[in-house]
C-alpha cells in the first residue's frame, strides 16, 4: 500500500509539474519575467483614464487589479510587478497580438470580427451606440445630420456602424476619424464635426468631464444592438482566459463586481468629482447573474 501511495504521489507531482510547465504562453511569460504588462486608455472615462496625478485609474483597472492578485497566488509570484502601457483604439489589438501587453484593461467591445484576432473575458459592460452633438446646433435626431460631417475615433466599432446607418438611412455623411476620444471631442467642440458617434457610456463620460456639459446633448436614437465589453488578451490561450474569467465570475457572484461598478458609474469620480449616474442596465445585470462572453454581432 505504501509503495502504491508513493507511486501515486510521484505521479501526481509529475502531472502537476508538467501542467505548470505548460500553463500557456501568457502565464509562462508573466511567471518568467515576474511582470505583467497592462494596457490602459488615457481618456476612456470611467473604464481607464488619467486621474488628477496623471496616473491611470478606472473601472477596468480595478478589475484587472484582482486578476493580478490572483496571478500572484496561482503562479507563486508574490513579487509580481505591474507595468502599465498606454494604448489607443488603433494599436490596442496589434499590441496584444505581438505580446507587448498581456491584457488590455480599457473600454473595448468584443465582436465576432475582433474574436478572430484576440480573446475577451466574460462581459464586464453592455452599451449601445449614441450620438453627441452641440446643444446650440438644433439637431434632434441623426436624420438632422444629412450631408454633415461626423467624427468617430480610429479603431472604434463606431466607424462600421455609422457607415451602415448613413447608407441605410440615406444620410450621405462624411466621416472623419480622430486619433483618440479627446480629439473626437475637440472636433465636435470646434464645429469641425456636427456629431460624435460612439458607445453611450464613453460619450456620457466625456460629456460629464466637458468644461460645460450643458453645451452638449445626446441625439434621440435607438438602434437596439447591444455591445458587450470585456478585458482583452491574446487569442488561443485558454489557461489565461480561464483565470481571468474565474476572477470576474467570482467577483460577480460575491457582489464585489457591483460595488466596483457603483464606485465608477454611480458616485463622484476623479479628477473633477463628476457623477456619471449611469445605472447598470438590464443587459449587464443578466451577464452579472450569468457570466458569458457571447456576442451576437
Amino acid at each position: 500500500m505504501s509503495k502504491m501511495f508513493a507511486l501515486f504521489s510521484a505521479t501526481a507531482i509529475t502531472v502537476f509539474l508538467v501542467s505548470a510547465a505548460h500553463a500557456g504562453p501568457t502565464l509562462d511569460t508573466i511567471k518568467s519575467k515576474r511582470v505583467i504588462t497592462i494596457g490602459y486608455r488615457e481618456a476612456s472615462i470611467p473604464f481607464s483614464y488619467l486621474g488628477a496625478d496623471q496616473k491611470p485609474v478606472g473601472f477596468s483597472l480595478d478589475l484587472c487589479a484582482h486578476v493580478v492578485d490572483r496571478l500572484k497566488s496561482d503562479l507563486g509570484t508574490p513579487d509580481l510587478q505591474t507595468k502599465l502601457a498606454p494604448v489607443n483604439s488603433s494599436n490596442r489589438i496589434p499590441l496584444i497580438q505581438n505580446g507587448t501587453i498581456d491584457i488590455e484593461c480599457g473600454g473595448t467591445a468584443s465582436s465576432k470580427q475582433r474574436l478572430e484576432q484576440v480573446s475577451f473575458s466574460v462581459s464586464t459592460f453592455a452599451s449601445q451606440t449614441a450620438w453627441l452633438a452641440k446643444a446650440a446646433s438644433g439637431f434632434k435626431t441623426p436624420k438632422d445630420l444629412k450631408g454633415k460631417t461626423v467624427v468617430v475615433t480610429q479603431g472604434s466599432d463606431a466607424l462600421g456602424i455609422v457607415k451602415g446607418i448613413s447608407q441605410d438611412d440615406g444620410l450621405n455623411l462624411t466621416i472623419a476619424q480622430a486619433k483618440d476620444h479627446a480629439e473626437s471631442l475637440l472636433l465636435l467642440a470646434t464645429g469641425r464635426a456636427a456629431a460624435w458617434v460612439e458607445a453611450d457610456i464613453l460619450l456620457a463620460g466625456m460629456k460629464a468631464d466637458y468644461s460645460n456639459p450643458a453645451d452638449l446633448i445626446f441625439l434621440k436614437a435607438n438602434y437596439g444592438t447591444i455591445y458587450y465589453y470585456g478585458l482583452m488578451f491574446s487569442k488561443g490561450d485558454p489557461d489565461f482566459k480561464k483565470i481571468v474569467d474565474d476572477v470576474l465570475s467570482k467577483l460577480m457572484a460575491s457582489g464585489e463586481f457591483t460595488k466596483i461598478y457603483d464606485k465608477w458609474f454611480m458616485a463622484p469620480i476623479p479628477p473633477k468629482n463628476i457623477n456619471l449616474n449611469f445605472p447598470m442596465t438590464d443587459a449587464l445585470k443578466e451577464r452579472v447573474a450569468h457570466p458569458s462572453d457571447v456576442v451576437n454581432y
